[in-house]
């Protein structure tokens, strides 16, 4: 999803269905429970990126494409990974405040830096239901 202002494009986002082999649940730090981490190739969307040009920055741009793009899938639930080494744990502020809720950690692989796994409704952040098993 492209998001534009007066013809220049402010920022974008896109993401993906987990598919039922994926291997997105399997480098937890501490394994979930098999529920969570069953896929059906319906059941989460994963949110890859979401960037934001700089002149747009601090405007609700980011929550606005993310609202918007949220809308195009069908899927009960999104997650997200946040890099514990960026921004002092303000963006997993924002993304607590967009509704996520950090469910743990994650290391995909040996050399990568340790994510926060976050996970919200795709309904708007008001329904409850992002825990459904």
């Amino acid at each position: 999803m492209l998001g534009y202002e007066d013809g220049d494009v402010v920022g974008f986002c896109f993401g993906t269905t987990l598919a039922p082999d994926t291997k997105w649940w399997g480098s937890m730090l501490t394994p979930l429970p098999a529920a969570w981490m069953a896929e059906n190739g319906k059941r989460t969307v994963a949110l890859n990126e979401i960037v934001v040009r700089k002149a747009w920055r601090g405007r609700s741009v980011a929550w606005q494409l993310h609202e918007v793009w949220l809308t195009h899938w069908a899927e009960e639930r999104v997650t997200l990974l946040v890099n514990l080494l960026n921004g002092d744990d303000a963006v997993q502020a924002v993304y607590e405040a967009w509704g996520y809720r950090k469910l743990g950690d994650q290391q995909p692989f040996a050399d990568s830096p340790v994510f926060s796994v976050m996970l919200r409704s795709v309904a708007p952040a008001e329904n409850s239901g992002v825990f459904r098993k």
